[in-house]
């Protein structure tokens, strides 16, 4: 951003290097790449936010993300039994309290994520297909967090009040 007396509270790129806890590393190639071979990856970091970006005492973690379905990225398309067989996010806590939301893209439906996602709280196990978001209080183990089916493009953020993801 431009010069100016707030524009140092504006974020238009995503942040460069952005360091992702070992359980999570698989990601890291896929972060802020663009095209994979002249397609569209699977999953496609918009934003990053912790205090890297905004070194402010007040700054906190966030991620935005598109999610693809594999018909758009034309890559091998997974079934239902693949996915189910997928690890996806495994389970962790973070000091800190989380939300973490899935929207749907069907602007006639928006509440449809025309797909399904796994999320686990604890040891309770929620299979979602509404748009949703969710509160995760600090240090309660979450996850694993798997997609199951994608029909149509996924929009997702977290954030959380710690300064940083761990």
């Amino acid at each position: 951003m431009p010069e100016s007396k707030y524009g140092k509270y504006i974020q238009t790129d995503l942040k460069e290097n952005i360091k992702i806890p070992s359980f999570r590393g698989r990601e890291a190639p896929n972060i802020g790449q663009g095209l994979l071979n002249g397609y569209r990856r699977r999953m496609e970091h918009l934003f990053w936010l912790d205090k890297e970006v905004f070194p402010f005492k007040d700054a906190f973690y966030s991620e935005i993300i598109w999610f693809w379905p594999d018909i758009m990225t034309r890559g091998k398309i997974i079934t239902p039994e693949e996915a189910s067989k997928s690890p996806g996010v495994p389970p962790h806590v973070h000091p800190f309290p989380e939300v973490l939301c899935y929207l749907g893209t069907d602007l006639d439906d928006p509440h449809n994520l025309n797909g399904e996602i796994e999320f686990w709280l604890g040891d309770e196990k929620f299979n979602l297909t509404k748009s949703f978001l969710v509160y995760i209080p600090a240090n309660m183990k979450h996850c694993p967090l798997r997609h199951l089916s994608m029909e149509k493009p996924l929009f997702h953020f977290t954030m959380g009040s710690g300064e940083e993801y761990k």
